[in-house]
């Protein structure tokens, strides 16, 4: 999908395929998932599923979600997804069953690779597992694994794997603030 050892001063970074697969999904948000009404979950999965994202049952993303490339997309049962979130999936993003993304998160699977002299455009995938909370406003690197039940507080930023399930990781760079104890 991304070319590699092209010169992006001058050249696109990504096949013509991709290009043209993205314009199209461009003008399909744009008429169809962008104006739909905040209600209709089914409707906005119905439209994902079409571009080859894979929707579990009972999935509620709303209309102002930003997603770069649904065919990337994975998304497990009673999935929330909050508005103006960003779903950056240049890569594969995976979101466990029970997972929430809050309002204006951003999920980013793209960066470049700052030692290479034309900055190659790299991308990872991201994986939120079952039951995790990415709160309002933070960030997810490339790359990274948010376990099992975890907590990631308004406007953390995580820029590595985080290790222990069901725990609560804040700040920037995001560290364990606390354990969860269910009741």
């Amino acid at each position: 999908m991304i070319m590699q050892n092209n010169d992006p001063y001058t050249e696109p970074s990504f096949q013509l395929s991709n290009r043209l697969l993205r314009a199209v999904w461009g003008v399909v948000y744009f008429l169809f998932f962008r104006t739909s009404p905040r209600p209709f979950h089914a409707w906005r999965s119905f439209i994902l599923k079409l571009f080859g994202a894979k929707i579990g049952q009972h999935v509620h993303v709303y209309p102002s979600v930003k997603i770069w490339a649904p065919w990337n997309l994975h998304l497990g049962n009673y999935v929330g997804i909050g508005d103006g979130a960003t779903l950056y999936c240049m890569e594969t993003i995976t979101i466990g069953d029970y997972a929430v993304i809050s309002q204006g998160a951003h999920l980013c699977c793209g960066t470049h690779d700052y030692n290479s002299k034309n900055f190659q455009l790299l991308a990872k995938p991201i994986i939120i597992e079952s039951q995790a909370w990415v709160c309002a406003e933070a960030f997810i690197h490339p790359g990274v694994v948010i376990p099992e039940g975890a907590v990631i507080g308004a406007r953390s930023v995580v820029t590595k794997s985080l290790l222990v399930p069901w725990a609560v990781y804040a700040g920037n760079p995001c560290k364990q603030v606390a354990t969860r104890h269910l009741k």
